[in-house]
């Protein structure tokens, strides 16, 4: 795997959407659980099993939730976190109060096996280009109210992050074009507007837009759904133009067209397919 670096956000950060989440699955209360369990006084055991092979993401974020219901309980994390694990092995192990326990169990899980799933598919796509300069990177494609667990669990996987929002650096799509009436006006028009030092990143998809968006200095160059032919020459005149200037690849990117696309000699290549496209690992509690 190349190197990456998973940085969960604080939990000052994510609390209010774990405490949101939980609500929107209790309501107005745990009518199974509350019948048939007093609060804090019955106390549980209970294990995460894999039923899938794949990366495990998301432990400390489960821990969390069940600490939120009840700050007593234990969970110990058996498999490390970005490790693999294959169908049948304990993922974590829990203690704490029964009903903190099966109140927890179904919000810990979801996230946790979206996270894995992301964080696998994320890991297959490094792997294609394990042996070559290029890196892997997300985009901002994600699930609303997810985008920072989503992230993470891609860069658990190998990925760097892109963006995490538009107000992390420039990038002037096709849209942006046509709505300022071309490349050159897009990039002086935002030039005077932003501070420093954001970057400025500009979507092409010829050689002529190319061209242009190296006249202007954009600081990287995105080659939009080209043929790997058009890449290629258009990485032959960036480099030999501007090396400062970084180069990203997006559109159509699969396991089977990665490797090609990074021969090219771009330096990133970016699909939202790890997030959009991935399944969920399989994860069950068992009690006891």
């Amino acid at each position: 795997m190349k190197n990456s670096v998973a940085v969960l956000p604080p939990f000052i950060v994510l609390d209010q959407l774990l405490q949101s989440w939980l609500l929107e699955d209790i309501g107005r209360g745990d009518r199974t659980t509350q019948s048939l369990v007093s609060q804090n006084s019955t106390p549980g055991k209970a294990k995460w099993i894999a039923k899938a092979p794949g990366i495990i993401a998301g432990l400390p974020i489960a821990a969390r939730v069940f600490q939120l219901l009840n700050s007593e309980v234990k969970f110990v994390s058996v498999t490390s976190e970005g490790g693999w694990c294959e169908p049948g092995q304990v993922v974590a192990e829990i203690e704490g109060a029964l009903d903190a326990l099966l109140m927890g169990e179904r919000v810990s899980l979801n996230l946790a096996m979206r996270l894995s799933g992301i964080a696998t598919l994320t890991n297959k796509y490094v792997e294609q280009i394990a042996d070559l300069p290029a890196k892997f990177v997300d985009t901002r494609k994600t699930t609303p109210g997810l985008r920072l667990l989503e992230k993470y669990a891609t860069a658990l996987g190998g990925a760097i992050n892109h963006r995490m929002g538009l107000d992390d650096a420039v990038m002037i799509k096709d849209n942006h074009i046509s709505a300022a009436g071309g490349i050159s006006n897009a990039i002086n028009l935002v030039r005077l507007q932003i501070p420093y030092p954001l970057t400025i990143e500009v979507e092409t998809e010829n050689l002529a837009q190319v061209e242009e968006a190296l006249v202007h200095q954009a600081d990287i160059i995105m080659l939009d759904n080209m043929s790997v032919e058009m890449m290629r020459e258009a990485v032959n005149l960036i480099r030999q133009r501007d090396r400062r200037v970084k180069i990203e690849a997006s559109g159509n990117i699969t396991l089977e067209t990665i490797r090609a696309v990074a021969e090219t000699g771009v330096d990133y290549i970016s699909s939202s397919a790890p997030i959009t496209q991935s399944r969920w690992l399989d994860l069950s509690m068992r009690m006891g």
